[in-house]
């Protein structure tokens, strides 16, 4: 293994065990169901939609989302939902942008799933790989990274300050700023919500601030977790075993 992403340190973070078994032992339980269908297609609308404005983003993702659902064909799903979320989709596929728009004012598109691949201090043999799902330039040329999330009715503001959630636009913010050799202080962070039940407020943008102690946490925890990798330290965190955690291999061969 030559890189580690986000997810693989959040997935870390839960159980170092369960690192192993996904990202070295490669095994792999969950395919997936009509949640992250939803994503994925939400997530291929807006990156699409920003780039070409004759795209009609409601057809658009019923077409995604369609693509999304086929490729499942071997797992159980539910039509009921699978309905309803042809509604929500197409309703939402339609305010990502203007939401942009409101939040920011008049912008430029510097990229959209810009691929970080970047060296990791003291960890040379190692690259941060990411991939960032939008940064706009406003007039005051401050640079902006968005990453989109579908959920239901929105975050709390427990989960909207976890850091295992807002370490993501840490280090994408941090790596960003190596790469392009841009000051931090000029690059500003957020999640765009988009949320499927929602009855108002559909699209909620919110500011991640990461000055440089929190950037100084969330390198440290990537760096505890190359040293414990590197060395073959996996140790299983008893306490995420337990299927409401919802780890995928709980109670299967792969852990007992």
């Amino acid at each position: 293994m030559s890189h580690i992403s986000f997810s693989e340190l959040k997935c870390w973070n839960d159980c170092a065990f369960k690192h192993k078994l996904m990202y070295i032992d490669r095994l792999k339980v969950f395919k997936g169901n009509e949640y992250t269908a939803f994503g994925k297609a939400l997530h291929e609308v807006c990156e699409h939609g920003i780039k070409d404005p004759s795209i009609k983003l409601d057809e658009y993702f019923l077409d995604c989302f369609e693509k999304e659902i086929d490729d499942l064909s071997d797992v159980e799903l539910r039509q009921d939902l699978i309905e309803s979320m042809l509604d929500q989709g197409t309703r939402l596929a339609l305010k990502g942008l203007p939401a942009l728009k409101d939040e920011f004012g008049n912008f430029k598109v510097i990229s959209t799933e810009e691929q970080l691949k970047e060296k990791i201090e003291f960890f040379e043999s190692f690259d941060f790989k990411g991939f960032i799902d939008l940064v706009i330039q406003t007039e005051d040329g401050k640079y902006h990274i968005i990453d989109w999330k579908t959920c239901s009715w929105g975050w709390d503001a427990r989960k909207k300050a976890d850091p295992m959630i807002t370490y993501q636009l840490t280090l994408y913010k941090h790596f960003f700023a190596q790469k392009h050799n841009i000051d931090p202080k000029d690059i500003e962070t957020y999640f765009a919500l988009l949320k499927r039940t929602a009855k108002n407020n559909i699209v909620e943008i919110f500011r991640v601030t990461s000055g440089s102690k929190k950037t100084e946490n969330a390198l440290n925890l990537m760096n505890k977790a190359l040293y414990n990798i590197s060395n073959g330290f996996h140790i299983k965190n008893r306490l995420a075993c337990r299927k409401d955690y919802g780890c995928e291999f709980y109670k299967t061969d792969h852990c007992q």
